[in-house]
């Protein structure tokens, strides 16, 4: 899954490159909606490191 989200993020930004539109412009919408979820995983996963007992 993330291999995806890095192919949607270089996607976007060659979009913002070249201009946002069309399949570029879903592209980007794709890399952001990844971006945020992979960012509420990231620290949901943070604050169950740090609760968990050893």
């Amino acid at each position: 899954m993330l291999r995806w989200t890095i192919t949607f993020v270089i996607i976007a930004i060659i979009a913002g490159i070249l201009g946002f539109g069309g399949i570029a412009g879903g592209a980007a919408t794709i890399a952001k909606v990844c971006f945020f979820l992979f960012l509420i995983l990231f620290v949901i996963s943070l604050f169950r490191g740090s609760t968990r007992k050893v």
